[in-house]
């Protein structure tokens, strides 16, 4: 089978001129649902906020996407492209399609709105809500990846499009994430099927007249894809992933991976304290917790990679941990309510936004869900 770019597509494990910045309008976003209130952290003597998972209306595609563009603009969220098996199960078979469907939500409280389509269908891209609408970087389809970038915008009846500057390379699976006013993406894999990671990184200054990407140092740590990224303090944060080595057979092989590292402008990359456990293809960018924390939510740690059936797999981990960046330590911070992978997030005024992703191998969910920090765990950087 062909290595693919979601989780399904696993293999063996081994061991382990127009995109400038402003402030957003801050508005408390209706929701639907209110499902559950669970305590955000343990084991610190940091304060400890509450999280409140709540969920929305379903994206409007029964089965859900992996891997799907997704931000805010115009005050309304955007979920944009993925890939899923929209006919039977991948373990009877089933065809991966990717998809160029384009979906709008102006409000909580109302309908998704359609109609709308991608240049073409993409997964597994990056995506970067700016004051100018949301920025979408690479992915790719069954065939190549690509370099391209645009720029989506709601301008309340149509979602509009326009060109930005194409990366250096392509990319798909990689990470990335928007400090002050200077995109940062890392990693990644450059052609499906690859059997090796990126390692390189780029920045994109948005307040340059003509904004265009440039290469900054790699990270001392290997090559990775399905990272997590995150933005702190003034610095970018990258965390855990896979690396890929070819196999015997020639099919790539995954290895799962705990270190984690931060890039600062002025000092570079510093290795910070590697992660409890593996991590990969986690929600990213990682929400921000308040001043000097970001969290991961759960992810993939690779313990079941290669379980058979595929169909048996429980699910992934729904562990949630914190960075704590003066401490310079991971904490636990509780439990996830549904566990996703391959999906991005969005801040969508004071929540964060995990819009479908999948729920174990093969599998997506329509559903999209919410976490809002209490308020004092929210103030920006």
């Amino acid at each position: 089978m062909r290595h693919n770019s979601g989780m399904e597509g696993r293999m063996s494990r081994q061991p382990n001129e127009r995109f400038l910045c402003r402030a957003y309008r801050r508005v408390i976003p209706a929701v639907i649902a209110v499902v559950g209130v669970v305590p955000a952290y343990a084991e610190t003597d940091m304060p400890q906020p509450e999280m409140k998972w709540e969920k929305l209306a379903p994206v409007p595609d029964s089965v859900g996407v992996a891997g799907p563009f997704a931000g805010v603009t115009g005050g309304a969220l955007v979920v944009a492209g993925g890939a899923n098996f929209p006919e039977k199960p991948l373990w009877e078979g089933g065809k991966k399609v990717w998809h160029a469907e384009a979906y709008v939500l102006p409000d909580a409280h109302g309908k998704w709105q359609t109609g709308f389509r991608l240049p073409r269908a993409l997964a597994y891209g990056i995506s970067i809500s700016t004051a100018k609408g949301v920025l979408c970087i690479g992915g790719g389809d069954a065939d190549r990846h690509y370099a391209d970038v645009f720029l989506l915008t709601w301008n309340k009846e149509r979602l509009d499009r326009e060109p930005g500057p194409s990366l250096p390379r392509s990319v798909a699976n990689g990470c990335g994430a928007l400090v002050g006013n200077i995109i940062y993406v890392a990693g990644g894999e450059e052609k499906p099927g690859a059997t090796e990671t990126l390692k390189a990184a780029w920045a994109l200054d948005l307040n340059d007249a003509q904004p265009a990407w440039r290469e900054i140092p790699a990270w001392p740590g290997p090559g990775r894809a399905l990272a997590v990224a995150a933005a702190q303090g003034g610095a970018f944060y990258l965390v855990g992933g896979v690396d890929l080595s070819p196999g015997p057979d020639g099919k790539p092989v995954r290895r799962h991976l705990g270190d984690a590292y931060r890039y600062a402008p002025a000092s570079g990359w510093q290795r910070i304290a590697d992660l409890p456990n593996p991590v990969c293809a986690a929600p990213t960018p990682a929400p921000n917790a308040g001043s000097g924390r970001f969290l991961i939510l759960g992810g993939d740690d690779g313990m079941l990679a290669g379980l058979t059936p595929i169909e048996n797999h429980p699910g992934f981990p729904r562990r949630i941990l914190a960075y704590e960046t003066a401490a310079e330590k991971w904490v636990p911070a509780g439990e996830v309510l549904a566990a996703r992978v391959t999906a991005p997030t969005a801040r969508w005024h004071d929540a964060y936004v995990v819009p479908s992703g999948e729920m174990r191998p093969g599998v997506r969910s329509p559903e999209i869900w919410t976490l809002t920090l209490s308020r004092s765990a929210t103030k920006r950087d």
